[in-house]
């Protein structure tokens, strides 16, 4: 019998210990507010885990494990699913011979992201199973319940999270029982794993009809709860505004849906109709209030006005009296900046002098767009920086064009910045275009995680490393420089120089971030005496690491 330990962890911490118990074979993903610490600590705690270049990368390696019998976690931020979406609808069609968790932690308010789209449409356009914790045992729990879920049925499981859930922290009762363990095999099953047309229709089918059986079990589903009320108010609600309906209504009778895809609808309609009224408390879209409008289940929802940001006690209580006037505004907060000493400054200070077009991409550059620097005239989402700034070039008149310069950090580019680089050699603008690659040898937004080109696994330890300058060259770049952005005068001369050009430039602007340096510099120096033989001196390897971070 397996020794219960009761601990207090997030969300993050709680599913990073489940998949550890429940002997998920490799944790995959891309780092992302909120979903990052869940690979970190799972790595800590022991498990195998990497970083991928991006999210489609990652989940075509854990589609690949759980081809192979095994179990995969591959997590990923709300926006991340966008990207990994093209391998997400195909693979619920081929299904899966092991397990296939996929997390996406949604980030409602966008307290660190370029939109708040709601992950669950996902579930629903995929035709993907999913499942929704309100706490961390919860997010234990329900672990646990997606592994078993994609085992039982074969299909990917979505876990969707929100930010209060990923960081929060409650008591986690860790006790079950490991999953029976699976040995790696593959079998050969071309029908069920080339999608070609042909093999697609069926595989469709066979996916509608393992989601009806899915939504009769989920009928009775020990993840779906239900509380007793004084019979006068029903909330049916799921992930953490359970908590928020318990705080802001303890007489209400209570249906928490753990699985909200496919909707448990008869148990839906029974406890509806238990009670006099009947309130859809959800965060963001009002996807379960039209589910339910849609199965013609009377329900009330939320007024338009709380669709934005998330919900705590005080919205919710609004929301149960239907109270539609306006919210009190928020307290301003102090606006984010550049860190000082970042080697960003430099870099827009001097964009904003030489009255650069400046189209921007995801990370913590972004904030070279607020004061003082106002030097970022657009940004949509990872790698877009690179197709955007063409596309002005091919637009506007030569002399304006030639100002458009496109920025991108080193891990967005390994995210997603390649085919940007393709696109511009094989369709150069006519007036050139300069792309500028911000080096500082981390994933600094996120909480400085490593990624390819850093030459360090998600440990921190030494692997192979893609050289960026050494890439666009070899991609036909015909002007490719290495700088320091802390030499302004430097950097501004070569700025100028390449504009001026009218040819394909990039600029690698490599100084390291300055919250990581010294980090950095600890990997390096552990990596340099691992690799220096007795008497002998470090590995070439090493030695060029160093000096190229280092810049």
């Amino acid at each position: 019998m397996t020794k219960v330990k009761r601990q207090l962890l997030s969300g993050d911490e709680a599913i990073a210990l489940a998949a550890l118990r429940a002997g998920v074979t490799l944790g995959t993903g891309y780092p992302g507010t909120p979903s990052t610490e869940i690979l970190e600590t799972y790595a800590r705690l022991g498990g195998r885990a990497q970083w991928a270049p991006n999210e489609k990368v990652a989940l075509e390696v854990g589609a690949g494990v759980a081809f192979a019998r095994g179990r995969a976690l591959v997590t990923m931020k709300h926006v991340g699913l966008n990207v990994a979406a093209d391998v997400l609808f195909t693979v619920a069609y081929s299904g899966v011979s092991g397990a296939l968790v996929i997390v996406s932690a949604d980030d409602p308010g966008m307290s660190s992201s370029q939109n708040e789209q709601d992950n669950r449409r996902y579930a629903v356009a995929a035709g993907v199973p999913m499942v929704e914790p309100a706490d961390s045992q919860e997010a234990y729990d329900f672990t646990f319940a997606a592994l078993e879920m994609s085992e039982r049925w074969g299909v990917p499981v979505l876990l969707r999270l929100t930010t209060r859930v990923c960081h929060a922290k409650s008591i986690v009762a860790d006790g079950r029982a490991p999953l029976p363990a699976v040995a790696p095999r593959f079998e050969r099953n071309i029908p069920e794993r080339v999608m070609i047309p042909a093999h697609a229709r069926p595989a469709h089918r066979r996916l509608r009809q393992k989601l009806a059986e899915i939504a009769t079990w989920a009928e009775t589903a020990p993840l779906n709860r239900r509380t007793a009320g004084d019979g006068r108010l029903g909330i049916v609600t799921s992930g953490v505004a359970v908590m928020h309906a318990r705080e802001a209504a303890p007489q209400a009778a209570l249906l928490q849906l753990g699985v909200t895809h496919p909707l448990p609808l008869q148990l839906i309609r029974d406890f509806a109709a238990s009670v006099q009224e009947c309130v859809v408390l959800e965060e963001g879209d009002p996807y379960l209030e039209e589910a339910l409008r849609a199965a013609g289940i009377a329900v009330r929802g939320k007024p338009a006005g709380y669709r934005f940001g998330e919900l705590n006690v005080a919205r919710t209580r609004r929301i149960l009296a239907a109270d539609a006037s306006p919210e009190p505004a928020p307290a301003r907060g102090k606006p984010p900046q550049l860190c000082p000493g970042c080697p960003y400054r430099t870099v827009f200070t001097v964009l904003r002098r030489l009255e650069c077009i400046v189209s921007g991409d995801i990370g913590c550059y972004t904030l070279g767009a607020l004061p003082p620097f106002e030097a970022m005239d657009f940004q949509t989402c990872m790698g877009a920086s690179i197709g955007m700034g063409l596309g002005l070039r091919h637009t506007l008149p030569a002399d304006e064009a030639r100002r458009v310069v496109s920025v991108i950090g080193d891990s967005t580019f390994m995210h997603s910045g390649l085919t940007g680089v393709a696109e511009m050699v094989y369709n150069p603008p006519a007036t050139g275009h300069v792309l500028l690659i911000l080096d500082n040898g981390t994933t600094a937004m996120t909480g400085q995680q490593e990624h390819p080109a850093t030459g360090r696994t998600l440990n921190h330890e030494p692997t192979g490393r893609v050289a960026i300058e050494a890439v666009v060259r070899a991609m036909g770049v015909p002007q490719v420089d290495v700088v320091d952005p802390m030499k302004e005068a430097e950097f501004e001369a070569l700025l100028r120089e390449r504009l001026a050009s009218g040819r394909l430039a990039v600029i690698v602007a490599r100084r390291s971030c300055i919250l990581a340096a010294g980090a950095i510099r600890a990997y390096e120096k552990a990596a340099a005496a691992r690799s220096q033989p007795l008497g002998g001196c470090p590995a070439d390897a090493a030695t060029t690491t160093t000096g190229e971070t280092e810049g």
